[in-house]
């Protein structure tokens, strides 16, 4: 009876069908970074993306109209993009301000949003394969649709791919690519895989010559790049020489006070913590001092600076930066800034890194969008851009590049400062602050983003949250050192730079951006396509 209300209302669905569909979706979310309590607890779960990805291209693969295939790729998305987001209810609600209902279709209204990217690729495989496309490369395109949408939603009106497939993977025999072709690769081959698995089988002529060398060469590339892959092949003798002592401070100041009464709290532990440290490199988490230098009290920032130029050691402080340009407006910059000894007594200069990817609405307001942050009360809301490649911070024989939380989820962001291999940075470091989410998933899901750009960019990664996850990374995207979530502390270790060659991600990536995978996706779309048209004319013949 349901079928056929459903069927009244003109949804292309069956019930059980959509169900299975929110389900498959809801598990993708699940296998970026495993909720539930145990030993795996915070891990990416590969098996459970493969499998949710599978079920959903089995699906698909049995459309009857590009409508069909639209909503499924849509429903699918939906869910899938709303229980890896959940927790941006938190943000809105609880610290915004935002009413439960408003905060609620907020979430759903962004996921349904670019739930349509999918839907879109869905309806485009459709098209290229509904009739005389086999299943490898029914795969292919598949596999092109794929990317193409994890890399639209990662670029389009500054992006957020928070919750690419490619990230449950980390841990997976598939991170060996992440080296070469990074987490967009990886998406591309999770769809591979998926449809290899699931399509259908159609038809049962000889397989042409065309498909057998493809598959072969295809084979062949994977094998070798799964050989060779830096993730593998890393060596770790410590070849940079003497270790680099570092502090990692986390000081777990709830998000509700942190811009209020936390404010003399974070002002007082990580003065604490930053003059009482021993290591070479102290570094706290985004926003630690969340004051601008001339709102702090007297004699504070003064005896900080004091302390670190006549010192031996070095910190990396997040706070927020003021200065006026040109116009004589003021602009405020999120910042992580430098102190180190100074050539004479009489010097200041200090290193500074400004935020260059900001987040919507957190950051600044996005065109026509003012009413929306009207009806929140989120401080600090309008930040100006730093530059996309900025130098490296220099300290002991390491070329540290920092980046300030959201920043790490864009790869090819990041990769810039890898153009120049012999200045490339040694090390990376996060300064983080996702509070504004609670003691949620948010928190396992950014560290396996950090893991992924320690697996592309072949370089460790340095991670100071407020409240979790600081950890310590290698360059082969392994968690070394990590404290608990929403715990005060400071986790101390000694590390490594990376000063071998640099990825092939990094490599190619830094020279031309995300263009050879988008090109490479569009020439597999006109292949097949064109190959599919031919067949279905009888002009050639396109194997099963």
């Amino acid at each position: 009876m349901l079928d056929n209300v459903w069927q009244a209302k003109r949804w292309p669905l069956t019930t059980g069908a959509s169900a299975l569909l929110v389900m498959a979706g809801l598990a993708q979310a699940l296998s970026l970074a495993w909720p539930f309590e145990g030993a795996s607890k915070g891990a990416p779960q590969g098996w459970l993306q493969c499998l949710s990805l599978a079920i959903f291209a089995r699906i698909l693969d049995r459309s009857h109209s590009a409508q069909q295939a639209f909503v499924k790729g849509w429903l699918f998305s939906l869910a899938w993009l709303i229980g890896c987001t959940w927790w941006l209810f938190i943000s809105m609600n609880r610290y915004g301000g935002l009413s439960s209902p408003l905060a609620a279709l907020a979430v759903v209204s962004l996921a349904a949003g670019l739930a349509l990217f999918y839907g879109t690729a869905s309806a485009v495989f459709y098209a290229v394969c509904k009739k005389g496309v086999d299943v490898f490369p029914r795969a292919c395109v598949f596999a092109a649709v794929w990317e193409l949408a994890e890399m639209v939603r990662g670029t389009l009106w500054t992006g957020f791919p928070w919750g690419a497939v490619g990230y449950a993977h980390v841990d997976s025999v598939l991170q060996h690519w992440a080296p070469w072709i990074g987490v967009y690769g990886l998406c591309a081959l999770c769809a591979f895989i998926a449809m290899v698995i699931a399509a259908e089988r159609r038809g049962h002529g000889a397989v042409t010559r065309t498909t057998i060398i493809a598959v072969v060469l295809l084979v062949a590339v994977l094998g070798f790049t799964w050989v060779t892959s830096p993730s593998r092949t890393a060596s770790d003798d410590h070849a940079s020489g003497k270790p680099l002592r570092v502090s990692l401070l986390q000081g777990n100041i709830p998000q509700d006070l942190k811009f209020g009464s936390g404010v003399s709290r974070a002002l007082h532990d990580y003065r604490e913590a930053l003059l009482s440290s021993d290591s070479d490199l102290v570094v706290t988490p985004e926003t630690a001092i969340p004051l601008i230098p001339e709102q702090m009290p007297e004699r504070y920032w003064g005896p900080l600076q004091s302390h670190f130029a006549k010192g031996t050691q070095a910190a990396l402080i997040g706070l927020p930066l003021v200065k006026r340009n040109e116009d004589g407006h003021l602009q405020y910059n999120n910042s992580a800034l430098g102190l180190m000894p100074q050539v004479t007594p009489a010097s200041s200069a200090t290193y500074q890194y400004d935020k260059h990817h900001l987040v919507p609405f957190g950051e600044f307001v996005p065109p026509l969008f003012q009413w929306f942050v009207r009806l929140m009360n989120i401080p600090l809301g309008d930040f100006t851009r730093g530059d996309v490649a900025q130098p490296s911070l220099y300290w002991r024989g390491e070329r540290i590049a920092p980046n300030i939380c959201y920043e790490d989820l864009f790869g090819e962001e990041l990769a810039r400062s890898f153009a120049d291999s012999e200045n490339a940075p040694t090390l990376m470091v996060n300064l983080s602050n996702i509070a504004w989410f609670g003691d949620t998933v948010a928190i396992d899901q950014h560290l396996q983003i950090s893991r992924m750009r320690a697996l592309e960019l072949g370089r460790p990664m340095l991670r100071a949250t407020n409240t979790g996850a600081t950890a310590i990374i290698n360059a082969q995207g392994q968690v070394t050192h990590r404290l608990p979530s929403a715990v005060r502390g400071v986790l101390t270790a000694d590390v490594y730079g990376a000063h071998g060659p640099v990825t092939p991600y990094a490599r190619w990536v830094s020279v031309w951006g995300l263009w050879p995978l988008t090109g490479l996706a569009l020439l597999t779309l006109l292949a097949v396509a064109s190959m599919a048209h031919a067949s279905r004319h009888g002009q050639r013949r396109f194997g099963p």
